[in-house]
């Protein structure tokens, strides 16, 4: 039986790398709605950060986030991330 290789991606914040389905991806589509993907099958750029608050306030405060995706992030989308990653902590 082939061992399955498993997805690692990059946290905006803390730049370290995760499997995919520990992270938060936030993606933007082709017309320019800016959304955060809890199943990560949604079609755009995406980009990803850990569960941690510490990561995204780093993430918030350098643009990290803005920059990777190339767009401006509404606020509505860190107040889902906030509350996404209070669940988790």
């Amino acid at each position: 039986m082939k061992k399955r290789k498993i997805p690692m991606r990059k946290c905006i914040g803390c730049m370290e790398s995760f499997p995919k389905k520990e992270l938060c991806r936030i993606v933007k589509n082709k017309e320019n709605e800016i959304k955060l993907d809890l199943v990560g099958k949604l079609n755009g750029r995406g980009t990803y950060i850990c569960k941690k608050s510490d990561c995204l306030e780093k993430a918030i405060k350098s643009k990290r986030l803005a920059k990777s995706i190339e767009a401006e992030i509404p606020d509505e989308v860190y107040e889902a991330l906030k509350l996404e990653i209070s669940r988790n902590e």
